[in-house]
């Protein structure tokens, strides 16, 4: 048995995953978010390691109901979400909260590193500020007295791997996150670090995602009555997903619908194509690559609109949407972009919109218009993939998003690709953070046989006329609503910078 455990934004989930590769017991513990100002967004680090502690005390009492006793437990994988300045002090201490991959802050900084002679060739990427690098710049101009005090800086994940096993370390795949790694040679930069003001000293050790990387604490072996088991490196959020879905070979590709939305395609080899905001990382396995488009606000978008027409959750309004008429040519459109956004834009300050709205719209006009400008952002990061030399014509859908067989063939429909629903991609990460630990724990085990891709549940072919709909006539007028409003988001960010 195998607990992968999956440090997201608004929850730890925790799964138990058995030899066959059969989820047999999951758990999941909320978590907040804090913005202390506008376009901020922060955590507290002991906030993720009690929702820790609280998914994997659930999980082993879930799985004791199922007959499966804790010391059958072999190894833990992590996973988690990426790009997050967890600073401690020499004692382990948090010296903050933690500055997170949506927060919007750091556009300065971003400006600066850019200036790093070969900047785009060592990371493969743009500076954007939801990475970890211009957070340290900007803690290092604003917070002086903290910066002074670091000793380590970690992402979020490996946080929890410090407090689980006592080491610090990370893997490829979150380290290619931190515009610190040079992701073509799978090691720290010196010169990127020294862009920051740090050295190889305030970093965590390197591995591959599935090497083991420390053994569980005696006191938490206690706790849980398991063997010290070995703990697995992991993956990044999005490289754990992909893990979990099978998508470990060139060409292979996932959509993901959680609180961002990114399209993750496995490379032959390292790529770049920084111009359009495509992001260049590792894979969480050893030799491998792939690329990455990132839209900020997916899921989340249809948090949104639920709450700001009144329906009863995100249930409620994808059941509405799917009961009206669908988008038709006098629908209204929907900017994605409530917190700036990465793909194809690298744009903070561009914020989300309605346009065309009439007397007679209907909230479920609305609801349907979430849903497509979604995956026209979606469509913007596919597209810049693609021009990166990377196409992938069959393409897993995970994420909480993949649960609506409405959506998912709406979105088939706008890019124009089959897209295929598997059993566990509503797990995702945590999924793949288990398998890792299977690979790493067990000497010999075969990614091929370790990560399949799970059992096919639905096919979504594209509708030729409805892809031909939103390409010809919808998504043209989805593009140049952000370039004319674009000087409008600047203009407010700008105004509400000089009001005192």
């Amino acid at each position: 048995m195998f607990i992968g455990i999956d440090l997201g934004t608004s929850s730890v989930k925790a799964v138990l995953l058995d030899r066959k590769g059969e989820v047999r017991a999951s758990a999941s513990t909320a978590l907040i978010l804090s913005h202390p100002q506008p376009g901020w967004s922060e955590q507290d680090p002991a906030a993720w390691w009690q929702a820790t502690l609280a998914s994997v005390d659930a999980l082993l009492a879930d799985a004791k109901k199922h007959g499966i006793a804790a010391n059958e437990i072999a190894g833990i994988g992590l996973s988690g979400q990426m790009h997050g300045a967890t600073l401690l002090d020499a004692n382990d201490e948090v010296l903050r909260p933690a500055i997170l991959w949506n927060d919007g802050r750091c556009d300065l900084e971003c400006t600066e590193l850019e200036q790093v002679p070969n900047f785009r060739a060592i990371t493969g990427n743009l500076a954007m500020p939801g990475f970890t690098a211009p957070k340290l710049l900007w803690i290092r101009k604003h917070e002086p007295q903290i910066f002074e005090r670091i000793a380590k800086v970690l992402l979020p994940k490996d946080y929890l791997r410090l407090k689980l096993t006592g080491d610090y370390a990370s893997d490829m795949s979150d380290a290619a996150g931190t515009l610190w790694l040079d992701v073509g040679k799978r090691a720290w930069n010196d010169e990127m670090l020294r862009a920051c003001g740090l050295d190889r000293s305030q970093m965590p050790s390197l591995h591959e995602g599935n090497q083991v990387t420390g053994q569980l604490r005696a006191e938490l072996a206690e706790r849980w009555g398991v063997p010290r088991v070995p703990v697995a490196a992991g993956g990044g959020d999005n490289a754990a997903g992909a893990v979990g879905v099978g998508i470990v070979k060139p060409g292979q590709a996932m959509l993901s619908l959680g609180t961002s939305g990114v399209f993750f395609a496995v490379s032959d080899g390292f790529l770049s194509r920084p111009g359009q905001a495509v992001h260049s990382f590792c894979h969480a396995l050893p030799n491998t690559w792939h690329l990455m488009s990132v839209m900020l606000n997916a899921a989340s978008c249809l948090d949104f609109t639920a709450r700001l027409v009144a329906y009863e959750g995100v249930p409620g309004l994808l059941g509405d949407a799917e009961a009206s008429n669908g988008i038709h040519a006098k629908s209204p459109w929907f900017l994605p972009y409530l917190s700036g956004e990465r793909t194809p834009h690298n744009d903070s300050h561009a914020r989300g919109a309605f346009v065309g709205l009439s007397s007679d719209t209907q909230r479920a006009d609305l609801a349907n218009a979430t849903l497509e400008g979604v995956g026209f952002g979606l469509l913007d990061g596919l597209l810049a993939v693609e021009a990166a030399g990377l196409r992938s014509d069959d393409i897993t859908v995970i994420g909480g998003g993949s649960r609506s067989a409405y959506w998912i063939q709406m979105l088939a429909d706008i890019l124009g690709k089959p897209l295929q629903q598997r059993v566990g991609g509503d797990v995702g990460p945590a999924l793949g953070a288990a398998r890792l630990a299977h690979l790493a724990a067990e000497q010999g085990a075969v990614v091929a046989d370790v990560c399949p891709s799970p059992p096919l549940i639905s096919r979504f072919d594209p509708v030729a006329s409805r892809h031909a709909f939103y390409r010809e006539q919808r998504y043209p007028l989805f593009g140049k609503l952000y370039s004319q409003l674009q000087p409008l988001f600047t203009g407010a960010e700008a105004g509400a910078d000089s009001v005192h």
